[in-house]
């Protein structure tokens, strides 16, 4: 965690120092699809997770500052909803296997840069702390839902998440991203009203492909040129 706050706090002066020297800003707002996995192993087995599709509720505004045509930089604020399907768990508390949905919303702030022909296609690299308001769980049995869990900012999961993204921006708008969740998606230590643990020994890391619409084409005058 320590290094994360330096890597953050490293990223941000420089972003900052960065967006006073350059000659162009500008905002785009756009949404993103989202098809997750997770890297999920329990008491030392690892697990495969299969495709959780969100297609909402998942809206970003970038704040882009051009160096140049060919690099620049971006930060700005998102509103996501992220999370995986866990087809194995096992609840030592009941001695029993159910499926889990597990999914929170996010309110994150991306930093990073881009590099390539601006205009028309470029890759693009960052970090992304995520602050989680919204927790969701699902437990499904034989297909039928047996509970379903809301929490606003809950114990249940790691408030903060870290993730690192990579992306390329094609020529007509369109946009294919991929992250990584550094963070553990739950509090492994967290303790329900039975006094259970229920995510003991459960270590998740979630990681999505997501395409997106009109990411980092400006449709907007400069805000300054």
């Amino acid at each position: 965690m320590k290094r994360i706050s330096i890597l953050l706090a490293s990223l941000v002066l420089l972003t900052v120092t960065a967006f006073g020297q350059q000659k162009k800003i500008y905002t785009h707002t756009g949404v993103e699809v989202i098809f997750a996995f997770a890297d999920v192993e329990q008491n030392g087995t690892d697990y495969g997770t299969p495709l959780k599709f969100t297609p909402v509720i998942n809206i970003e505004t970038i704040l882009n500052g051009d160096l140049s045509s060919h690099l620049g930089l971006f930060t700005g604020l998102a509103v996501r909803n992220v999370g995986y399907i866990f087809d194995d768990y096992y609840d030592f508390a009941e001695n029993a296997t159910y499926q889990k949905k597990f999914r929170s919303y996010n309110l994150g702030v991306p930093l990073g840069f881009k590099i390539g022909d601006l205009k028309k296609l470029f890759f693009y690299a960052g970090y992304e702390a995520e602050v989680a308001f919204l927790y969701k769980e699902k437990t499904i049995e034989a297909g039928d839902r047996i509970d379903q869990i809301a929490e606003w900012f809950s114990d249940r999961q790691d408030i903060f998440q870290h993730s690192v993204l990579v992306g390329v921006q094609f020529p007509k708008g369109a946009n294919l991203k991929f992250k990584y969740y550094i963070s553990d998606f739950h509090n492994q230590d967290f303790v329900d009203a039975t006094n259970h643990k229920p995510y003991e020994g459960l270590n998740s890391n979630v990681f999505y492909f997501s395409f997106n619409i009109m990411l980092f084409r400006n449709r907007k005058p400069y805000l300054f040129e």
